[in-house]
């Protein structure tokens, strides 16, 4: 079963369209949904959850139509956690013991600790870093299967990043469980998403999975001369300067004995965004 399918799904607002996205992601994976700021990813995820409605198009969660039937398979963490602000951890378990049917008690004491989290400071008097990190202990304390996480690791430091995605790792070697993950610190999706989802303006540009994309293209760096010599289709982006040519180019389509280098997953976004400007 595929973990979320969004069908032409359309949401306008004075000066931004989000424009017939489709996006399918399967069961068992983790997807990363690139977009500059403004691109649509928050209104994509606030579009999944309900929390503001469709204009047009259907969105499935879990094979449901209607996510509040499915809200305690579904973890969330949002940019902003939206915990209450004047409870402390120990207090947020003991509330989530009252929402989620499934809530795991044990685990999510382990996370605090691992997390060092203080069980008694106010969750209004915690950094962005630290109210990242308790939003995430509760998302994965009660039993879901889907994540939903919206720049959820924003806010950390290079060494919590790093346990966040490992956690994520783990999460999706269960069986069934699934991650679609928006950020712009693209270096931590290339890390562990099977998939990549590229949004600009409110247009899906594309989504493929990773390794394929990165088969897929190729940076040259080369004389102008020498890129005029591979052919206009082959050409997705191309910058000519004083000191050189750059292009992105499709792999299939360089002429033998051009040399072409690999190119990872952010320079691939910034190049093709370029291009759509």
């Amino acid at each position: 079963m595929n973990a979320l399918e969004l069908k032409n799904l359309t949401k306008t607002f004075d000066g931004f369209t989000l424009d017939g996205l489709n996006l399918t992601l399967p069961g068992g994976c983790i997807m990363g949904l690139v977009g500059e700021n403004g691109a649509g990813k928050s209104t994509t995820v606030k579009l999944i959850l309900d929390i503001i409605h469709k204009d047009g198009g259907s969105v499935k969660v879990l094979g449901s139509e209607d996510v509040g039937l499915v809200k305690d398979d579904v973890g969330v963490v949002l940019d902003e956690a939206g915990l209450p602000e004047g409870l402390n951890a120990a207090q947020v378990g003991r509330v989530m013991a009252l929402t989620y049917k499934n809530w795991d008690a044990d685990g999510y004491a382990k996370l605090i600790r691992d997390f060092d989290l203080p069980e008694k400071k106010l969750f209004k008097d915690f950094s962005k870093g630290m109210k990242m990190k308790l939003g995430f202990a509760v998302a994965l304390s009660h039993g879901a299967r889907l994540l939903l996480l919206d720049e959820a690791t924003s806010g950390l430091d290079p060494v919590a990043r790093d346990r966040m995605l490992d956690l994520l790792r783990d999460f999706v070697c269960d069986d069934g469980h699934s991650v679609l993950i928006s950020s712009h610190i693209v270096s931590d999706l290339e890390k562990v998403c099977d998939y990549i989802a590229f949004i600009h303006k409110g247009k899906l540009m594309l989504c493929e999975e990773k390794d394929r994309l990165l088969e897929e293209y190729r940076i040259v760096r080369c004389a102008p001369e020498e890129l005029a010599k591979i052919p206009a289709p082959a050409v997705l982006h191309k910058k000519i300067t004083p000191y050189g040519a750059e292009a992105l180019v499709r792999r299939a389509d360089v002429p033998s004995g051009t040399s072409a280098g690999p190119v990872n997953i952010e320079e691939l976004f910034v190049l093709m965004s370029k291009e759509a400007n």
